[in-house]
């Protein structure tokens, strides 16, 4: 009973014989002849054993671990791995998208800061004896007074953010 359990154990954590050994501190024909039945280790090996394979002595000295039981925790590691992998490629398409937003944001910001710096301020000579010039201009004077004051925050925290987002080797 105890030498299937050490193995089903040892199965089911992925470890071959030797790195068990090495976790138990003993050699690896030790484990082999625990799990051929040949000897038993001692109560101070049954505990680094129990601790090595992450499951109380009682399990190892208890009732058969079987191999289906094993498996069943082998793929269901196996799955949650692939759901890992999934919630990563996700989240780097995410930060990627949220990157390319952002060089685009500073990108949008500086064109219109250049088209404001060549209009030079159009509204200025603009006749405001006509309803729809005037309208026109007054809306265009309250763009480009915003504008000018909350652009900078906007690049500065664009390209923060473009810095924070950025693909790190």
């Amino acid at each position: 009973m105890l030498n299937e359990n050490i193995k089903a154990l040892r199965k089911s954590k992925g470890l071959s014989q030797q790195e068990l050994a090495v976790k138990v501190n003993v050699v690896r024909q030790t484990i082999s002849k625990w799990e051929q039945g040949v000897s038993v280790p001692d109560s101070d090996l049954l505990i680094a054993l129990s601790e090595a394979l992450e499951t109380p002595v009682s399990t190892l000295l208890g009732e058969t671990v079987s191999e289906s039981e094993a498996d069943a925790v082998k793929a269901i590691w196996e799955k949650l791995e692939i759901i890992n992998l999934q919630f990563a490629r996700r989240k780097a398409r995410r930060r990627r998208i949220f990157h390319c937003l952002l060089i685009a944001l500073c990108a949008g910001i500086g064109m219109i800061f250049a088209v404001l710096a060549v209009l030079n301020s159009p509204y200025l000579g603009w006749d405001d004896s006509a309803p729809e010039t005037a309208v026109m201009g007054v809306a265009f004077q309250a763009f480009e007074w915003a504008f000018v004051r909350l652009a900078p925050f906007a690049l500065i925290a664009a390209l923060a953010g473009v810095f924070l987002t950025r693909k790190r080797a």
